[in-house]
């Protein structure tokens, strides 16, 4: 890395700000209150976090000092990890190493996706639209080939020395895993329109599952490749869980005595492309590959954006190792608050992002209503809240911080163990 003078003095000073969070009593005790969450420890309280990601322009920009482009990356990088904590005083964690995950791809069927993207005025990306490859899967389904995928260990293992050369003697720079993250219907409408998608399941029904086992196989291949390489690493405590929210567990092994598995660490997947078919449709073209794939997780977390209650019953619920759920804007509350309670499984609330991604002021009525009825219909399940999907704060971090504060006050007062 190409970092010296000023923007050194920067960065070294971040860490160091860094390691004083990440060792502090405050940081011990919050782990601890994970563990007991992920745990299922009686009485362990809701977890809350905000995801920075989608609205840190409006955030850490402000917060730069650094010069150098590789040292703004990696000041960005290291406020990211900060912020939440500093600013919001929510439930994320901040680790005493600097992070540094191996890379993989996968490109499914050999077809690399492309997009067009629309910007705003400010010339930043306002959405896209995927370009679509596959039209009719009858006359196009020669196009499907066999998925290519690899793993680039050595790239990680050059971070982590070039990280350890510049702050090892303040944090060390590790090697972290993650959740394993497939999610076959997104593939598909990455290369097909939506329309074409459901489409295909009506005109074409054995085309549809031969692709869909196609894809499912490609994915297992792609875990025995990452079984070889071993690069798989212990999911058990503040690693990254896809959808907003951390790993910890006591069900996995924390240390690795030898390679690890795919069942021996999280994975994660969603099928929001499914909000727009029956639950006899989901069962009959959707759940039979997910299935295959979910059981070669240790445990796994499901759903984003989608309403999940449609497919509990007949699908979702025979999944033994699923442990953390998505309940959207979109979902039954109340149902699944029913079925949960009985379940090892997290209530994950993926609240409205409207509540804090509009107006430059929070309409708190509003939040503590929309919380109550969370917390009356969580109560009795393990809760945990994990903001997405705010795309700008209008450069307002107190109302951020008060939004935190509001959904405390608010469960507190309403949710039951």
């Amino acid at each position: 890395m190409n970092i010296f003078g000023k923007d050194l003095e920067i960065l070294r000073d971040l860490v160091k700000q860094q390691k004083e969070l990440a060792l502090s009593p405050e940081m011990d005790r919050l782990r601890e209150e994970w563990r007991a969450h992920g745990s299922f420890k009686p009485g362990s309280r809701p977890m809350v976090t905000i995801e920075l990601g989608t609205f840190a322009g409006d955030i850490i920009p402000n917060l730069m000092r650094c010069q150098g482009e590789e040292a703004r990356k990696l000041e960005w990088e290291l406020l990211g990890r900060m912020v939440n904590h500093k600013l919001f005083e929510d439930d994320s964690v901040i680790p005493a190493y600097l992070p540094v995950t191996i890379p993989t791809s996968f490109v499914p069927f050999g077809l690399p996706v492309t997009a067009e993207h629309a910007l705003d005025t400010q010339g930043e990306d306002l959405g896209h639209h995927f370009n679509a490859q596959i039209s009719d899967l009858e006359e196009d389904f020669h196009k499907l080939g066999p998925s290519v995928y690899s793993v680039y260990p050595e790239e990680a293992r050059k971070r982590q020395a070039e990280l350890e050369e510049l702050f090892g003697d303040i944090l060390p720079a590790r090697l972290v895993g993650h959740s394993l993250y497939f999610c076959p219907t997104q593939d598909i409408v990455h290369i097909m329109s939506m329309e074409d998608m459901f489409f295909a399941m009506y005109d074409y029904p054995e085309l549809f599952h031969k692709m869909m086992e196609m894809l499912s196989t490609d994915y297992i291949a792609f875990m025995d490749l990452m079984e070889r390489e071993n690069i798989l690493l212990p999911t058990t405590a503040e690693e990254h869980l896809a959808q907003g929210s951390y790993c910890f567990t006591d069900e996995l092994p924390a240390a690795a005595e030898g390679p690890l598995t795919t069942r021996e660490v999280w994975g994660y997947m969603d099928s929001q492309e499914s909000a727009g078919i029956s639950p006899e449709m989901y069962e009959e073209f959707v759940f039979p590959y997910y299935e295959k794939v979910s059981e070669r997780f240790g445990l796994y977390s499901y759903g984003c954006c989608e309403a999940v209650d449609p497919f509990w019953d007949r699908c979702l619920s025979k999944a033994k190792n699923l442990r953390k759920l998505s309940i959207s804007p979109w979902c039954n509350e109340e149902k699944m608050g029913e079925i949960l309670k009985d379940r090892k499984t997290v209530y994950l609330r993926k609240p409205s992002p409207n509540l804090l991604g509009v107006g430059s002021e929070l309409e708190e009525d509003a939040v503590r209503e929309h919380f109550c009825r969370t917390a009356k219909a969580a109560s009795g399940c393990k809760l945990e809240i994990a903001q997405r999907d705010v795309y700008h704060i209008n450069n307002t971090p107190e109302k951020v911080k008060r939004y935190v504060q509001l959904i405390r006050e608010t469960l507190e007062d309403n949710w039951k163990p």
